[in-house]
């Protein structure tokens, strides 16, 4: 069955620290073409559209647009600060191979 990405409590926390909804920003999770294994992640602050499937948490938005969502379906969206730097990370069981960066996948 298909379902909508999830964002953990971890990823809105982080969105709250900036305080992106005060502004009128919702996190962006789109997919490309591109990158080195195909296809990548774009994922930035910016404002709502009216297609956008939007999730919402801790007072915070996170937003796909629909040619993104099939993309996304049953992902995770996710906030690590970790060794290589604090990021916002995809754990996307539609991807069969991900390059090292992070941001790059395959399906």
């Amino acid at each position: 069955m298909q379902l909508p990405p999830k964002v953990t409590d971890r990823a809105f926390s982080r969105l709250s620290e900036v305080d992106a909804a005060a502004n009128g920003q919702a996190l962006r999770v789109a997919v490309e073409g591109g990158g080195c294994s195909g296809f990548q992640y774009e994922i930035k602050l910016d404002t709502p559209s009216d297609e956008d499937l939007i999730l919402e948490g801790q007072g915070q938005k996170v937003v796909v647009d629909p040619a993104s969502l099939p993309f996304l379906q049953n992902a995770v969206i996710d906030f690590s600060d970790g060794l290589i730097g604090a990021r916002f990370v995809i754990e996307n069981p539609n991807a069969t191979s991900a390059c090292g960066c992070g941001t790059s996948f395959s399906i």
